[in-house]
């Protein structure tokens, strides 16, 4: 079992993606508070829980997306 660092979210500023158009639904939200690593959360849910991924893992998971939509 690993040994999960706990995060504190509550003061983060969250972003949405500028491709999540005017209404906001359906989206992720992302915060750049912390170097190392990026916690997600769903911005119809902003106090339900959050996912944080190694910041190399999500940047392989945005360049995947991206070769996918090209």
């Amino acid at each position: 079992m690993r040994n999960t660092p706990e995060y504190d979210l509550s003061t983060a500023s969250w972003y949405k993606s500028s491709y999540s158009g005017g209404s906001g639904d359906n989206c992720l939200e992302v915060t750049q508070a912390f170097p190392t690593v990026v916690p997600v959360r769903d911005s119809k849910t902003p106090d339900g829980p959050k996912l944080v991924f190694r910041a190399g893992a999500w940047a392989a998971f945005v360049a995947n997306l991206k070769d996918e939509t090209a």
